[in-house]
């Protein structure tokens, strides 16, 4: 079968193969990156279901406009609103899932052989998507704050990407946030360069201690003509629920136009029965009360992770404790004679029945072997404690 060429560059996620071997009785996942099914408020949602379709039964199941069920962008806006960032709920689109948005991203901006200009590392999904539509991938190096500005500058410099990728808040996988100062500086390069940067923020509130500094987006009211060549995505998956498939995109209007007319081809518009019942959970009040709950939970097996990484694999390996989002990203340091290769150690942790994502397919470019992501998500504190233990054992 003669397949399109633009497969030629993509392959399918190290992860969702590496799923394929958790299916072991007995095995402990710090694999995925999913939410725990334990933290959905179930009651709540059976609730603004309920409602969705005792007072809009007809808007609810019926087909809709590709630019959202405007009850939900109503609510959205107001969300955004509460994180400092003024958008009228026009000046919205929902999406199926902010990996939606990423894809009408690619689909709008990207033509074969453009640049784009991610972290290193970053969420894998994004990578394949945007090598889908043809784009080089250049990667900006991190560190634990999250991209280095003065690096990313010389980046932007050089290749003039058609735009530049970042999850400045509890990165995927780095669980790096990016301090205040780096995100004016973001904000003056893309004035500077006149560059779009796509501000992708499905952890931002998933923070267990102090909040994060605003989003990038909400700090473009301080750096002149910065607004126009920001693209915010955000979602309900982690927060709320992934099965839902709520996301959204603001935008520059005419991208915003050009994505609606995309998302049109793709699935007409998101399913209005998951957005009439987002949109009278929203209105209902819950979501605080939830967010607080997932924020003391995920807290915990957070610090639970940490301390048992230090105390069963010491200096062989090193971190930043994440202030939030799901993930620990580690190095591994080949201390005393252990282990320095990630996919070594992951075949070894696979025979002691415990599993994570060894770090190399994040980066768009010079993998770092070492490196590897854990998520404490999933696991309670006592599967957590027994996981890194046997973690410890296979190093």
């Amino acid at each position: 079968m003669q397949f399109a060429s633009r497969l030629d560059n993509v392959e399918t996620s190290a992860i969702r193969e590496l799923f394929k071997l958790l299916g072991t009785p007995g095995i402990i996942s710090f694999a995925g990156g999913f939410p725990d099914s334990a933290m959905f408020d179930v009651e709540g949602l059976k609730e603004a279901s309920a409602k969705a379709l005792d007072e809009e039964p007809g808007a609810a199941l019926q087909y809709g406009a590709t630019e959202g069920y405007e009850p939900l962008r109503t609510q959205l806006a107001a969300l955004m609103q509460g994180k400092g960032i003024e958008v009228a709920p026009s000046g919205l689109i929902v999406t199926t899932g902010s990996q939606q948005a990423l894809d009408l991203l690619g689909k709008t901006l990207i033509s074969p052989g453009d640049k784009v200009i991610v972290e290193g590392p970053t969420f894998l999904a994004t990578i394949q998507c945007f090598r889908l539509y043809g784009a080089q991938v250049i990667s900006a190096p991190i560190d634990a704050h999250g991209v280095k500005t003065d690096e990313l500058e010389k980046l932007i410099a050089e290749h003039q990407p058609k735009f530049v990728y970042l999850i400045p808040t509890f990165g995927n996988p780095s669980g790096a946030t990016l301090p205040l100062e780096r995100r004016k500086k973001v904000l003056e390069l893309a004035v500077k360069y006149q560059t779009l940067v796509v501000e992708d923020d499905p952890y931002g509130d998933l923070y267990f201690g102090e909040a994060p500094p605003p989003s990038i987006m909400a700090l473009a009211k301080d750096v002149p003509g910065s607004r126009e060549l920001i693209a915010y995505c955000g979602s309900l998956s982690k927060v709320l629920s992934p099965g839902l498939r709520i996301g959204w995109m603001i935008a520059p209007a005419e991208l915003l136009a050009k994505a609606t007319m995309c998302k049109q081809f793709s699935d007409a518009h998101t399913s209005t029965f998951a957005q009439a019942t987002a949109a009278q959970y929203l209105k209902s009040g819950r979501m605080p009360d939830t967010l607080a709950n997932v924020r003391k939970v995920y807290g915990e097996r957070a610090r639970t992770m940490g301390a048992a990484l230090k105390r069963e694999l010491g200096d062989a390996i090193e971190f930043t404790q994440p202030g939030g989002g799901l993930f620990f990203w580690a190095r591994l340091t080949g201390a005393n004679g252990k282990l320095a290769d990630a996919n070594v150690l992951a075949k070894k942790a696979i025979e002691q029945l415990v599993a994570f994502v060894p770090g190399a397919p994040f980066f768009a470019e010079k993998p770092d072997l070492a490196t590897l992501r854990l998520s404490f998500a999933t696991a309670n504190l006592e599967k957590i404690e027994e996981g890194i233990a046997r973690l410890g054992k296979a190093l």
